[in-house]
């Protein structure tokens, strides 16, 4: 990549103060810097912030003293992301549209976008690293790891990397507020956004059955007994505990009760008490949907270690590629609440290796594993 001064930087600012600090950064590090502001989601609504964000991005490039562009990327979002998001649950699954979104907007239609703007490379405020050192880069992790965001940068695709630059790899998000706040940026103080983005603060349950009609069915034990009732599988994750409505059960120990699996052909959820049973535990997973991000896919067998969720403390595996895409992995240590649907991403030390969607789990099958790895937590 050409030196700061013959390079131009084409950042992505949200409205928040992680794309504000970055697009800072660039700047003062002598890059020629230009912000482009993208609109995902367009439903006009009291829930939708996409007009607040455009406003607060207009007046952080004012602040720092770039140019801002602005581009409508709802209709991609819709036929590439969203589209997605809506047949994985009907499906029953848990699917995370933040990984997504960033393989086919904000590192796709984005930076296709940027280079009609004139960019040599594109520029986001994730919390991650590109090292350059080698023949190829390779994703690292940010180096605040409870900040780090290559979970869900994980599926874009490798030869995009050359041209990506992460300013806040080596920050904390402490050190990214003061330093918006140092330099006098209005947004220093603005809230994280958090869950789904075109979602935003809307209840969730509500948003979800605009779109697929919720099928009410019976709530059972792995044996078969009906202690309850769900308002539709779709609203339901493994693992999860609240929102069950399950009181006393008699016969039943007080315990809590979690989400164990759904059953769609009968339209029923199996429910558990304790975190602890088993079937909320899995020693392996079937991966597919690959996307690898080292020079050479893997082949064969190797060991590594993985997240089945963004914030999870990684985990040993040994991993055996049945094909370009699809693996199976065996974990070290029984895993809880492996989700299908949602994705795992493994790792040799800071590197992210890439990842893919979990088809399926592999159950326990001696319960004790179970007792001593929670004991061991």
């Amino acid at each position: 990549m050409a030196s700061p001064p013959d390079t131009t930087v084409i950042v992505g600012i949200s409205g928040g103060v992680d794309s504000a600090v970055a697009a800072l950064l660039l700047q003062q590090q002598g890059y020629r810097v230009q912000g482009l502001h993208m609109t995902n989601w367009d439903e006009d609504d009291d829930y939708c912030s996409a007009a607040e964000d455009y406003q607060d991005a207009r007046r952080v490039c004012a602040d720092i003293g770039i140019p801002l562009h602005h581009v409508n990327f709802a209709r991609e979002y819709r036929d590439k992301v969203f589209a997605d998001f809506l047949e994985e649950y009907r499906r029953g699954r848990t699917p995370n549209p933040d990984v997504a979104c960033n393989r086919y907007i904000k590192f796709g239609d984005f930076l296709e976008y940027a280079d009609r703007l004139g960019a040599d490379c594109i520029a986001t405020g994730h919390y991650a690293r590109v090292d350059n050192s080698g023949d190829k880069p390779r994703l690292l992790k940010g180096t605040d790891s409870n900040k780090d965001q290559t979970y869900f940068l994980h599926a874009i695709r490798p030869e995009v990397l050359p041209r990506v630059l992460f300013p806040l790899g080596e920050l904390s998000k402490p050190e990214v507020r003061k330093l918006a706040n140092d330099y006098g940026l209005a947004n220093y103080a603005k809230r994280d956004s958090t869950g789904i983005c075109f979602i935003g603060e809307r209840p969730f349950r509500e948003f979800l059955q605009s779109y697929l009609p919720a099928q009410p069915g019976s709530m059972e034990t792995p044996g078969g007994q009906v202690i309850g009732e769900h308002v539709g599988l779709m609203h339901y994750t493994l693992g999860q505990r609240e929102g069950l409505g399950i009181g006393g059960v008699k016969d039943y120990p007080d315990a809590p009760w979690y989400v164990a699996g759904k059953d769609l052909d009968r339209n029923v959820l199996i429910v558990v008490q304790g975190q602890e049973h088993p079937l909320l535990w899995s020693s392996g997973m079937t991966v597919t949907d690959l996307n690898w991000l080292a020079a050479e896919p893997p082949a064969g067998s190797f060991d590594c270690s993985v997240r089945t969720r963004y914030r999870q403390t990684e985990i040993g595996c040994r991993v055996e590629v049945k094909n370009p895409r699809e693996l199976e992995a065996r974990f070290a240590d029984p895993v809880w609440a492996v989700t299908p649907g949602q994705y795992a991403v493994f790792y040799s030390d800071d590197v992210c290796l890439g990842g893919g969607t979990i088809e399926s789990s592999t159950g326990i099958v001696d319960p004790g594993v179970v007792l001593a790895s929670v004991a061991g937590r």
